[in-house]
């Protein structure tokens, strides 16, 4: 299965795909790196293997429609027959999601449909939840609202600050993602 994967960081979760590729876990390529930012150390990381990149900016001011088109064409151009957010801090727009429907996953770091959005681990400890974790869920017109495809938890410890808590969401997420990539697969 092609995957064109979204990035906008250092790209922990693309690293774990193109682990679980290497290793015959997840019956995927990486057909493309997408990215908003140029500087995103995802697109070396990419580089480096001989993975195509793209990049894709936005900036304050822009046209926000002609810019998820401009994506959108961008995606299109690598042939996915999988979209995958993997730190991507962008909100998709609805031309994105209607020309890939239901071929586009995200991870988010919490157990949705608890703190949705932006910062999940820290509104989990706000909250002063027992149990956070991360969602594998396709992509819709809400935020972090869309079909739940898998779930992983991690206890929340009273010692635990926000970074704390997602680093250790991330070792399940970087287990739980490529499975269900290939599981879709």
């Amino acid at each position: 299965m092609r995957l064109v994967v979204l990035v906008s960081g250092r790209g922990s979760n693309l690293r774990s795909i193109a682990q679980a590729i290497d290793e015959g876990r997840c019956a995927a390529t990486l057909a493309a790196v997408v990215s908003d930012k140029a500087d995103a150390p995802a697109l070396e990381f990419a580089r480096e293997r001989g993975i195509p990149t793209d990049v894709v900016p936005f900036r304050k001011g822009d046209d926000r429609a002609a810019w998820n088109e401009r994506l959108a064409d961008t995606m299109a151009s690598h042939s996915p027959e999988l979209v995958v957010l993997a730190g991507f801090m962008r909100i998709l727009g609805p031309n994105v999601i209607d020309r890939f429907a239901g071929r586009i996953v995200n991870v988010h770091p919490a157990l949705l449909p608890s703190f949705p959005g932006h910062d999940g681990p820290a509104q989990a400890v706000r909250a002063g939840v027992r149990l956070s974790g991360c969602t594998v869920h396709l992509v819709d017109h809400g935020v972090d609202t869309g079909p739940i495809l898998a779930q992983g938890a991690v206890p929340v410890l009273p010692t635990d600050d926000a970074a704390s808590l997602h680093a250790r969401i991330q070792t399940v997420e970087h287990v739980l993602f490529p499975r269900v990539i290939d599981w879709i697969a």
